[in-house]
């Protein structure tokens, strides 16, 4: 119902007819009157944007701004405006002889009318049993953002986004309540307007998702638990991401321009000697000071101060047989370090149009992307920067970097190495829906997602440093083309609801690759990457062409079940069937059903009086499966090569015949891999929605886990085979609290604050192995030695080290003696040394607005988990300050240390990684176009100022301690240790945003 308000705030409207619709006409008549007001939420007085406002009987319309303001033009007194808001009641008020209308919206429900996105249809939140989340646009983290995780970060519970390193357009990685396999790794399943997306890489290091605008996402649903992902079966056991992106709405039109432009610089340098400190030091500790009489900061001259700049034009708009959305970006951002560079290109297309008296419906959607990204060679520029002579200048006195025999000036590196890939990206899908019944919808869903890709490494040729002239060019291809059929049924009487899917999906993904090379190129103005002739070396022995080229099928049945008795007693069923070509004919299918309740008590006439707005326990059980196993890997493999090793002499002599022989048998029997989830969680709202919380116990057990391991049989002709682990399980169990406060005073001003806590416990049980490494460190003396894996009784990414307990009368270390020999140190005295996921995860939201204010802030952070500083390991000891290389303090940390000690591969350079860190802060003003005389064609201007990584606190002291640099053994996912990563930038951006 309409709310009744003062006569003096909201005098003299008419109100003619109040409905859920929002009617449109095709007629246009001329206008001569114009009217102006603004609209609010009847129970909070909080302003509505982007409600619509519509002259009844035409297409005319317009919609309201951030502050709820609209202005609109009429033909005359008679005329009558339908305002309408989703989750509202609509008004229709006849206009009379008045200029000013100021119209109050009563909700046509609360806040549970909301509706979300669960895979193949939607619901409301009030009849969700499932553990999922929504996240709004507005709600999103603001800032230099490349790639959608990057918006959800700190925002849901359970959810953990780490970014990999600093480097723009560079991977990100996301949890949805911690890992669950050995080869799953932690990625969820994105799906982008119904199109389940490949997580593979095209190109090399670049994020997947980086190809996406996010000014172009309007909302994205999480979706947590066995009984809201198990619809996607096997490709939901990490979660599943939906993201929705935006459509026009009918009887408006929009124009929406917006500019960003940020400037970042390093955030958090490594805290080295200074000259003055290493001349001291280097002497202190016995070496031979090589002093050049330089002051260089060599950190601070292989980065800079960086500009991105991001400029959006979207159009939008319809009326009630059409509507579209339109988009054009460009992002171009610098990176913190010399010769980086991420730039994307993106345009959008979106529409939905009705025939046949609204029965059939087509929607099309339509990305294509560019992006390009240069990278500098980071590891060899950071590592020579945190380590090189700070006493030699960085340039001579030509001003050009200056060339050095002891040791290679990192901005010579930049100027001599090369890395650029662009990739081309499209995503489409078509979808037509079909209302057979009233109650009967028949849908199809056709899409692609096509990318290429073209990687080029350089090295120019040079005599100091000396280096031949190189160029590898890597080609890249990756196709995923879906093809879907499902049926809705949708019924309600009485006291009963029903909703009923049953469909059919078919995705094939094909994934091909090819590179060549050639070398010694001359020194020349000339690039190799622009004239490849030039190279000299082309010989198959150093420059054999490579390629590859595999497909993978997946073909799924699947149904769902929604039923809702009451409005208050609702239940879930749902199953799917995946079969895979990835496995063999044994085992081929695997079949994942899911089950959820939930109780809204809050509906129940004994509790209808008391405090709870809204109270609802819902629980679920279900199961996901995982295939991530190489293509064809269950199928015989033959070899023809005539070799030492591919073949043998059938007599005593050393000729090797030709034939064909096995290198790998076949393996039908092997089975999907599973995991089961259980989830039981209350939501709740207070003091009349005003505060809103849930609560969520979950507990993942992942078994039959998938593993390449040596086999048995001394006559199989494979190194290794792949198999299901028996009875080894990994189980990850925790709690999930969020709690959200709203208040709105009558004087306007308003204030949110929120917050989310995980606690989360994994652990892998019943591993026949001593350790399964996941983790490997690099560095002299160090490569391949292992720093953490699977441990039986551990945590995932649990580091398995020996442990350092000090330095001894010779300043040599010391290791703990685990296994009692009498020897400290062997690989035999390795403990279980902590993990690097984190056992808590916590989040805090904040928002207050005030007359056009606003001021956004979100923290996030973690504890509970360790990091293993390879960095400190390969470069941050005694040897090498006395041997001129620069460190931090931590080099000298042990003063009685021998100059001849080693730095083997231990606890000495494990490390807390806990942080919490203030992730953005954005503070903007939305103005009045009326005061700058434009509010005859500016419905909206949006100033806004915003700070990214402002500060974090952490004992860590590298660069970030949320890194993760990928030292991936085998496949196997690595976690938690950091090797010369990209350094985080501080970032301060402005905005602009216009809407006509």
């Amino acid at each position: 119902m309409v709310a009744i308000l003062p006569a003096a705030a909201w005098a003299n409207d008419t109100v003619l007819n109040q409905s859920a619709n929002t009617p449109s006409q095709p007629n246009q008549p001329t206008a001569d009157i114009t009217v102006s007001g603004r609209v609010i939420d009847a129970t909070t007085n909080e302003a509505l944007a982007g409600c619509t406002v519509l002259l009844k009987g035409t297409q005319r319309g317009t919609s309201t701004d951030a502050s709820g303001n609209f202005r609109i033009a009429v033909p005359n007194e008679d005329a009558v405006l339908v305002i309408g808001f989703i989750g509202f009641v609509s008004q229709e008020i006849r206009v009379g002889n008045r200029t000013t209308i100021n119209v109050s919206l009563a909700p046509s429900a609360s806040e549970l009318a909301q509706v979300v996105v669960i895979g193949y249809g939607t619901t409301t939140k009030k009849d969700a049993t499932g553990a999922l989340t929504t996240v709004k646009s507005t709600e999103f983290n603001r800032g230099i953002i490349n790639s959608p995780e990057q918006l959800l970060q700190g925002k849901v519970a359970g959810v953990n986004v780490t970014s990999a390193s600093g480097e723009p357009g560079g991977r990100q990685n996301i949890t949805v309540r911690g890992p669950g396999g050995v080869r799953t790794g932690s990625t969820p399943l994105f799906v982008l307007d119904g199109i389940p997306l490949d997580n593979s890489s095209t190109g090399g290091a670049t994020n997947p998702l980086s190809f996406l605008n996010p000014q172009d996402i309007e909302a994205i649903d999480v979706l947590k638990d066995a009984s809201a992902t198990a619809i996607y079966g096997a490709r939901g056991a990490n979660g599943v991401i939906l993201i929705t992106t935006k459509k026009g709405k009918a009887g408006t039109s929009n124009l929406t321009l917006s500019a960003n432009v940020g400037i970042s610089n390093m955030a958090r340098p490594i805290d080295v000697f200074t000259a003055d400190e290493f001349r001291q030091q280097v002497v202190a500790v016995g070496g031979v000071l090589d002093d050049q009489k330089a002051s260089t900061d060599w950190q601070r001259e292989i980065s800079r101060t960086a500009v991105t700049q991001d400029y959006n034009v979207g159009l939008s708009g319809g009326n009630d047989k059409l509507t579209y959305y339109g988009s054009l970006s460009v992002q171009n951002q610098e990176g913190i370090l010399k010769n980086s560079q991420f730039n994307r290109y993106t345009g959008r297309f979106n529409a939905s149009q009705r025939f046949l008296e609204d029965r059939l419906t087509l929607d099309v959607n339509l990305t294509a992307s560019q992006t390009y990204n240069q990278r500098p060679p980071i590891e060899s520029i950071v590592g020579a920067a945190i380590s090189a002579n700070p006493t030699y200048p960085a340039y001579d006195a030509t001003g050009a970097p200056a060339r050095y025999q002891a040791f290679t000036n990192p901005l010579l590196t930049l100027n001599l190495q090369k890395d650029i890939t662009t990739i081309n990206r499209v995503v489409a899908n078509v979808s037509p829906s079909f209302k057979i019944t009233k109650d009967l919808v028949y849908k199809l869903n056709l899409g692609v997602d096509n990318s290429s890709s073209t990687r080029d490494l350089q090295s120019l040729a040079s005599t100091v440093p000396q280096q031949d002239g190189r160029l590898e060019s890597i080609y890249g291809n990756n196709q995923n083309v879906l093809i879907e059929n499902y049926f809705t049924y949708t019924r309600g009487w009485n006291n009963h609801n029903l909703t009923a899917l049953l469909g059919h999906s078919y995705q094939k993904f094909s994934i091909s690759g090819r590179n060549w090379s050639i070398n010694k190129f001359p020194i020349s103005p000339i690039e190799p990457i622009y004239n490849p002739g030039l190279g000299q070396d082309l010989t198959l022995a150093n420059n054999r062409p490579g390629g590859f080229a595999l497909e993978n099928e997946l073909q799924s049945f699947f149904s769902r079940v929604n039923y809702s008795y009451r409005d208050r007693y609702l239940l879930t069923a749902t199953v799917r069937a995946d079969g895979s070509s990835k496995f063999g004919a044994n085992n081929k299918y695997g079949v994942f059903p899911s089950f959820s309740a939930g109780w809204r008590l809050s509906e129940e006439p004994f509790l209808q009086s008391g405090p709870f707005s809204d109270l609802k326990l819902r629980a679920g059980w279900g199961q996901t499966g995982n295939q991530e196993i190489p293509s064809k890997i269950t199928q015989a493999l033959f070899t023809s090569n005539v070799s030492a090793t591919t073949s043998y002499p059938l007599d005593n002599s050393t000729t090797y015949p030709a034939g064909t022989t096995y290198t790998r048998l076949a393996n039908p029997d092997i089975q999907w891999e599973v995991s089961t989830q259980t989830d039981v969680g209350l939501d709740f709202g207070l003091f009349k929605g005003a505060l809103t919380g849930t609560v969520d116990y979950f507990r993942k057990v992942s078994g039959k886990i998938l593993l390449e391991v040596i086999p048995a049989d001394p006559i199989q002709p494979a190194a290794t085979y792949w198999t299901n682990v028996p009875d080894m399980t990994i189980t990850n169990q925790g709690v999930e609290l969020g709690l959200n406060y709203r208040y709105v005073g009558q004087s306007g001003l308003r204030f949110d604050l929120g917050g989310n806590v995980t606690f989360i416990k994994n652990v892998v049980n019943n591993s026949p192995y001593t350790v399964i490494t996941s983790g490997s460190a690099t560095g002299a003396g160090l490569t391949s030695a292992t720093i953490n894996g699977y441990v039986n009784g551990q945590p995932i990414g649990t580091f398995f080290l020996r442990e350092y307990i000090g330095i001894d009368d010779k300043g040599v270390s010391l290791y703990r003696d685990v296994d009692g020999d009498g020897i400290g140190g062997t690989d035999k005295d390795r403990i279980a040394a902590g993990s690097a996921l984190p056992t808590r995860q916590y989040n805090l939201n904040g928002s207050v607005s005030f007359k056009g204010f606003d001021l956004t802030a979100n923290f996030n952070g973690v504890s509970g988990n360790k990091l293993y500083d390879n960095t400190a390991n390969a470069f941050f000891y005694k040897a090498r300050l006395v041997k001129g290389l620069n460190g931090p303090a931590e080099s000298v940390g042990e003063p009685t240390e021998s100059i001849n000690n080693s730095a083997p591969v231990s606890t000495r350079f494990l490390k807390d990684g806990a942080f919490f860190r203030l992730n953005n802060l954005t503070l903007g003003y939305n103005l009045n176009p009326q005061l700058i005389g434009m509010k005859r064609w500016i419905s909206n201007i949006r100033l806004s100022a915003t700070g990214q990584n402002l500060f974090v606190i952490t004992k860590y002291n590298g660069y970030d301690p949320e890194v993760n640099t990928d030292r991936t053994v085998n496949g196997i996912s690595s976690y938690g240790i950091d090797y010369l990563s990209y350094p985080k930038a501080r970032s301060v951006i402005f905005g602009l945003n216009v809407t006509f």
